[in-house]
């Protein structure tokens, strides 16, 4: 299996909103479409082959095309043989699509809470529905935003 993929993008050019830096924004310039969050829900799932992905996300066929490629430019998906003759291609998640797969779990979770009448699936660890959440990294607890501060990290905001 061969495996291609670009490397992921630098910060050379990120989105500013009202003059400061904002990963948020810089983030949705790669993954902020319909599409793109089902191709790596998709691919996630082990759906690997164009045909799935075009069958589960419903996605134009052209469209589709593009955003592959645009995710794999990105470094989210690596794109891999599976067949070489005639040539064939998988996508796989890459280390910066897989970072997303708990961007992926909230939203399914919000979704399940807001915009839809029953869950279709519930995702679940040792029998238990799984939730996510925040801990903080020096003491484990769950995070309360309450409790929590912005903290400049740059003099460029």
């Amino acid at each position: 299996m061969s495996v291609s993929a670009a490397q992921p993008p630098g910060p050379l050019q990120t989105p500013t909103v009202r003059g400061r830096p904002c990963a948020i924004a810089a983030a949705l310039e790669i993954v902020g479409d319909r599409w793109s969050l089902l191709i790596i829900r998709e691919v996630h799932l082990g759906h690997h082959r164009f045909g799935e992905i075009a069958r589960n996300t419903g996605a134009p066929r052209d469209r589709l095309t593009a955003r592959l490629k645009e995710l794999v430019a990105a470094g989210v998906l690596e794109r891999a043989t599976y067949q070489e003759a005639p040539p064939r291609w998988g996508y796989y998640l890459s280390e910066a699509g897989r970072g997303l797969i708990p961007v992926l779990q909230v939203l399914r979770q919000w979704g399940n809470r807001w915009a839809v009448e029953q869950p279709p699936i519930s995702m679940r660890h040792r029998d238990h529905e799984l939730s996510v959440g925040h801990t903080c990294d020096a003491c484990g607890e769950p995070v309360d935003y309450a409790e929590v501060n912005r903290v400049r990290v740059t003099d460029e905001c």
